[in-house]
């Protein structure tokens, strides 16, 4: 139940303005890394959660867009989030490992 809300909001998020924060909880996803905006001046190496909708750029909230230092832990796993989604990015404030 909890998932098909999370995507739920995520789906109505898409009506609404990519830069309007949208509060999300028990979002899962497996945690990778990758190129983000791959080919342009803002290509840069980061780590993403993906769900089963959608890729996300995946951030503690409160920390430095480029820091993710703290977010390797996570790679390779399945986790679930609390935080914000703003455009294509999870602002993370909660990050559980569920594997």
């Amino acid at each position: 139940m909890v998932g098909s809300m999370v995507t739920e909001f995520i789906t109505n998020a898409d009506k609404m303005s990519s830069t309007r924060p949208l509060r999300v909880t028990s979002m899962r996803g497996h945690v990778t890394a990758g190129l983000y905006a791959k080919g342009s001046k803002s290509e840069h190496e980061a780590i993403f959660i993906e769900t089963s909708h959608r890729r996300y750029v995946l951030r503690y909230k409160n920390d430095h867009a480029f820091n993710y230092d703290k977010l390797k832990q996570f790679m390779g796993h399945e986790v679930e989030c609390d935080g914000f989604v703003v455009g294509t990015t999870l602002l993370a404030e909660r990050i559980d490992i569920i594997d």
